[in-house]
């Protein structure tokens, strides 16, 4: 098994291949994939055979074989599009690409072949509103959640603009045989004050999502009733530390595969924030924060979760840390340069 780092940099129409040393985080450059269009979202398969691009210069999607010896990506399949695409994610059974719309104001369902190929038009669109920043299935594949978010400005170093678009979460049934999705009751989740739902994950072994907020500069957990599929908050933590009053907004979370800590990049702050997991009721601690790379709008940990690997999209370089197994806390190891605008990263594991 060898383990890979996938890197999108948008302004450069490239992803960077990297492979990981499992015992030291050390990544070592593989290839460089010209992918034209300005990819800036990447999404992988639950068999991790095929890697998912959506391109924001030239609206479209994009699927590719994985060569599960070298890592190296072939493209096998294409969709263009209307709108660009915000944020994709594959539905558990792999069926499905998801795709949420922001300034689209809407989501939609695209169908993968057996080779997990795209290529077919969306099985379901649905209009939603200004803002949609993100969609994902939860563990029983049963229902979808899509934030969204009342965007200020598109750069996080221009003073604050207000703009369209709702500060709610979006709730709906998935049926995973033929990809529709139906409104959930209620449809949406409303949020108290300027929070800003941008991305979530959900814990690895109950049932709880935790979503970042961009404006709100904060995560807020939230539980998952399993039989209704619709959320109730439990928590909210700041992302912040004590006194810092400068802009910042959040960006992406992850969770590690153990369950016991969470990370979150600020940008502004140009920070992780980390937070330890309980185990018997999900509520989060706060641990500290690293710097970064500035303006970190992407990050991933590695499968194992041992690693972290973060993109400032504002210098083109990596920053990767050391994640301590028994606090959470992270240590600095090396930056990489990745190209201009790097938008995406993507870790996983690939051979037997």
């Amino acid at each position: 098994m060898t383990y890979y780092v996938y890197v999108a940099a948008q302004d450069d129409d490239k992803i960077s291949i990297f492979t990981m040393d499992a015992g030291t985080g050390q990544l070592t450059p593989r290839a460089e994939a010209p992918i034209s269009g300005g990819p800036s979202l990447l999404a992988i398969s639950p068999n991790r055979e095929v890697l998912y691009a959506g391109h924001r210069a030239v609206p479209a999607l994009s699927s590719y074989r994985i060569d599960q010896s070298t890592g190296a990506l072939t493209k096998n399949g294409s969709v263009s599009l209307e709108d660009v695409p915000a944020f994709l994610s594959t539905d558990r059974s792999g069926k499905y690409l998801l795709a949420s719309y922001y300034n689209g104001g809407k989501v939609a369902v695209h169908p993968i072949d057996d080779q997990g190929a795209l290529g077919g038009p969306a099985v379901e669109s649905l209009a939603t509103d200004t803002g949609a920043h993100a969609i994902q299935t939860d563990r029983s594949n049963r229902f979808a959640f899509v934030p969204h978010i009342a965007r200020f400005s598109d750069n996080v170093l221009e003073p604050l603009k207000e703009s369209q678009g709702p500060n709610v979460i979006y709730q709906f049934k998935f049926d995973e045989n033929t990809g529709r999705l139906t409104p959930n009751s209620p449809l949406k989740v409303e949020q108290e004050g300027r929070l800003g739902p941008r991305h979530f994950c959900f814990h690895p072994n109950q049932d709880i999502a935790y979503f970042s907020n961009e404006q709100g500069c904060s995560v807020t957990g939230y539980r998952i009733d399993t039989t209704t599929g619709t959320l109730s908050a439990f928590q909210t933590v700041t992302t912040l530390p004590e006194g810092y009053t400068e802009r910042n907004t959040c960006s992406q979370i992850q969770i590690s595969a153990s369950g016991k800590f969470l990370y979150v990049p600020n940008r502004g702050h140009n920070s992780i924030a980390s937070f330890a997991v309980d185990a018997s009721d999900g509520r989060l601690t706060a641990i500290g924060h690293v710097s970064t790379e500035s303006v970190p709008s992407a990050f991933s940990l590695d499968p194992e979760g041992k690693f972290v690997f973060a993109a400032g999209s504002a210098t083109g370089r990596l920053a990767s840390y050391r994640v301590n197994e028994g606090t959470g806390e992270l240590t600095p190891l090396e930056t990489y340069s990745v190209g201009e605008r790097p938008m995406w990263v993507l870790t996983t594991s690939l051979g037997n």
